[in-house]
């Protein structure tokens, strides 16, 4: 096997610094007019207009060449005047979650992002697929591995398309990263470190919490950030774990109830190798690494909106492209192709399940104490 050279690396910067001849993502400069039923752009509905919608999402569909913003869901009416003044979305393009369902009958939306808290995803998901549209739904998939194959059903029983909002695996760098993984530069992978958290939460109210420190709403850091190091612990390896271990910590019992402030878990794969990976609200963390037998590896940030840095054991470094919303604006045209094409997204409802299946697995463990569970 041949170590990373100039040549790779000069594939690596070609393939995350010229983002405007990547299939699907427009140059970040590159702004759209909202056109309601253009049979060559996908018409998008976000689902949930908070954070992620607001200051990502719709910012990022300014910006992509397949899709468009084209309306909105909310369970917040006093929301709706600034988006329409913002986006010129027309009233008939505009539902609460109450009459989500008349969304069959506006042909000028084909596809829903559903971006609102987790145990929304669901019941939302077939809604959509019932009434044929499409869905777009962000990470983590649901509340639990049966939610989250209901959803995968649903969307097949209807005909339309369910993808999962994982943005890194559209993101070049991490493209490369995943490539890695098959063509093993450094040999064979002996262990892999992904860390993803943050500290957050201490200027909370525990009296009025947020949804993500609730537990009927899927809070919890494993839920929120630690789907990224799963997931990045799934395409790092190129592999799916046999087995998993976990631990959780809470150092903030007052904010932290029902939910994890800390989750350690250890996912073990067939040949032996062993991903160690942890999640937090209470540390910062951004890490993904892979040891071989000729070398290692990293990613460190890997799993920001923009930013992402590589370096290897050759003092090879890798460096991502784009500002935020690139990943975001990449990922939707990407769906957006799929549904134009009549091809496969690339990551489709079932890679989400994977996940929830673990996640389950993970949260099963902490529970017993650590307990070593074979999936």
């Amino acid at each position: 096997m041949m170590k990373l050279t100039r040549r790779h690396l000069l594939s690596a910067m070609s393939a995350v610094g010229i983002a405007s001849v990547l299939p699907g993502c427009a140059p970040m400069h590159s702004r759209q007019p909202h056109v309601p039923g253009r049979k060559d752009s996908i018409g998008v509905a976000l689902v949930g207009l908070g954070y992620y919608a607001t200051e990502l999402l719709a910012p990022a569909l300014q910006l992509t060449k397949h899709c468009h913003l084209a309306g909105i869901a909310t369970g917040s009416p006093g929301k709706i005047p600034a988006w329409q003044q913002r986006h010129g979305i027309p009233d008939r393009n505009i539902y609460s979650y109450d009459d989500f369902d008349r969304i069959a009958d506006n042909p000028a939306i084909d596809a829903v992002y559903i971006v609102t808290p987790n145990d929304l995803h669901k019941p939302l998901t077939l809604r959509a697929a019932a009434a044929g549209k499409h869905v777009w739904c962000e990470k983590p998939m649901a509340m639990n591995a049966v939610e989250a194959e209901a959803m995968v059903d649903a969307c097949r029983r209807n005909k339309v398309q369910l993808t999962i909002g994982y943005r890194l695996q559209h993101d070049p760098l991490t493209r490369r990263l995943i490539a890695m993984a098959r063509e093993r530069p450094y040999g064979s992978l002996l262990k892999l470190r992904a860390d993803a958290g943050f500290h957050a939460y201490d200027d909370v109210d525990p009296a009025n919490k947020p949804w993500r420190l609730l537990p009927q709403h899927g809070g919890g850091a494993m839920f929120d950030m630690g789907v990224y190091a799963l997931n990045a612990a799934r395409y790092a390896s190129g592999r799916e774990p046999i087995a998993v271990s976990a631990r959780q910590e809470i150092r903030r019992p007052h904010l932290f109830q029902g939910v994890d402030e800390t989750m350690r878990f250890t996912l073990e794969f067939a040949d032996g190798l062993v991903a160690e990976c942890t999640t937090s609200f209470g540390e910062n963390l951004n890490l993904l690494r892979a040891d071989c037998e000729r070398g290692w590896y990293e990613l460190s940030p890997f799993q920001t909106y923009d930013g992402l840095k590589g370096r290897t054991s050759d003092g090879i470094l890798l460096a991502g492209n784009g500002t935020a919303p690139y990943q975001q604006a990449l990922q939707m045209d990407n769906d957006a192709l799929a549904l134009l094409r009549g091809t496969a997204p690339l990551v489709p409802g079932e890679e989400g399940v994977r996940d929830m299946r673990v996640v389950d697995a993970v949260h099963a463990s902490a529970r017993a104490g650590g307990l070593r569970i074979v999936l």
